[in-house]
């Protein structure tokens, strides 16, 4: 399953945006006394006892107006509650319990999906006015939870709930021996028919009209290469051109596909080449310290001669240059030419992002490159770079410990990262550095 989905609906202005920010302990939602500043989805992620999901924020519902922001702020809401996996319904305890909440709580029921009530803008501590019993009237199995979206009182009760409701136990349980692949590109690259074609039958619904795929796929192969499961992802266009709301909600899906696989499937149109949506695209499986391989599709209908490929890829390479060491396939899904190479490629960029390089052999290279290229300095100040370990894989991360990190310019970074890369491969895996300096936490990467 993918990462857990929460929305938090409710009227306008009863606090959806500020319960958002202060759970993801960042201001991302514009939180304003007016009605309806909310009009469109924002989502981030966020974490509870070492629990992951999604969580999003939605415009107010006015079940019963006509207005047309309005109505297209509904919407989104009722795309957001047929979307998620955990609801959380908020009131406003200032308002009461009023009629538009009563129209809300309906449609949530029909919905089946698990519905946490919190009743918000309860202040001050300890003192619950005799007016949040009125909503229990509402019906819904668990108690109401008593809130302050602003103060903060009562969000772990709230997270503890939403952690209670959601379904982690396929996530945790994660076969062994299995490679999770995502699918990503914008729509009508030929991601679902280029999993038709690895797995030899019409397994996904496959149409030239962009967007045919509205939710992430998952498909599983066996075969001599090993187990996979192709996740296939609704394609992702520019925010700005998504203007069916279904899909606006299949893009979210996307990069919830993308925080559960170990290996990225770029898909590029060889007749588009590389967009500025494609460059975004990238960017989610980069971000997310993801291992990602880059599938030109549709190559057979490109004239070629001696020297399109290299052109094709100067141009890839210029591109993404944050992703120098994702590997570039040139394939077709229609006819199936080097198909079968993506198998290969992914086994062995999943077993770099897997790699584990002992600490000896760590400062051996560390030693070495300081030899090579001295650490600059600043100010009769010089960098010392005291020695290296690896902490985690997926992608591989190093804790670099030295004397003071504002010296560790970003080029001595890269630098050190292109050792790394030299003496032991690492190809299509990103590469983490977490730098660590005496009498502090990580403060760079």
């Amino acid at each position: 399953m993918s990462t857990p989905i929460v929305a938090i609906v409710g009227r306008p202005n009863v606090g959806k945006s500020t319960l958002f920010n202060k759970i993801i302990g960042e201001r991302r939602s514009i939180v304003e006394d007016t009605p309806g500043v909310t009009r469109d989805r924002l989502y981030a992620d966020a974490e509870w006892n070492s629990h992951r999901f999604l969580l999003v924020d939605t415009g107010g519902i006015e079940p019963k107006s006509d207005d047309t922001i309005l109505k297209q702020m509904r919407t989104q809401a009722e795309i957001a509650i047929a979307s998620a996996d955990v609801i959380v319904f908020l009131c406003d305890i200032r308002s009461g319990l009023v009629a538009d909440d009563r129209d809300i709580a309906v449609m949530l029921k029909k919905s089946g999906k698990p519905i946490i009530l919190a009743v918000n803008k309860i202040d001050r501590i300890g003192a619950v006015p005799m007016e949040f019993y009125e909503f229990y009237e509402l019906g819904f199995e668990r108690d109401p939870i008593v809130l302050s979206s602003l103060h903060g009182t009562g969000t772990g009760d709230l997270l503890d709930a939403i952690i209670e409701s959601c379904s982690f136990e396929e996530e945790e349980a994660k076969p062994t021996g299995v490679v999770h692949v995502a699918v990503i590109g914008k729509p009508n690259a030929g991601k679902s028919s280029i999993i038709n074609r690895m797995c030899g039958e019409e397994r996904v619904i496959v149409s030239d009209i962009a967007g045919t795929t509205r939710d992430a796929v998952d498909t599983r192969v066996e075969n001599e290469h090993g187990i996979f499961n192709f996740i296939d992802t609704a394609g992702i266009r520019r925010q700005a051109k998504v203007e069916d709301r279904i899909e606006k909600f299949s893009v979210l899906r996307a990069k919830a596909a993308v925080e559960r696989a170990d290996v990225c499937l770029l898909m590029i149109d060889a007749n588009d080449g590389v967009t500025e949506q494609d460059e975004r695209i990238a960017g989610i499986a980069h971000e997310a310290g993801k291992a990602c391989i880059i599938v030109v599709n549709k190559w057979d209908t490109i004239e070629k001669d001696n020297h399109t490929v290299r052109q094709f890829e100067d141009k890839v390479r210029i591109a993404l240059s944050y992703m120098p060491y994702a590997p570039i396939l040139f394939v077709s899904a229609k006819s199936g030419q080097r198909v079968t190479n993506l198998y290969l490629l992914i086994n062995k960029v999943y077993a770099e992002a897997c790699r584990r390089v002992t600490t000896g052999m760590l400062n051996d290279v560390l030693n070495d490159a300081m030899a090579r290229v001295q650490p600059p300095s600043d100010k009769g100040k010089r960098l010392k770079l005291y020695y290296m370990t690896q902490t985690a894989t997926n992608p591989p991360t190093f804790v670099i410990f030295c004397n003071s990190a504002e010296l560790f310019h970003f080029s001595y970074q890269r630098y050190i990262e292109n050792c790394l890369r030299t003496t032991f491969g690492f190809e299509g895996t990103p590469i983490r550095l977490i730098l660590r300096q005496k009498g502090e936490d990580n403060i760079g990467t």
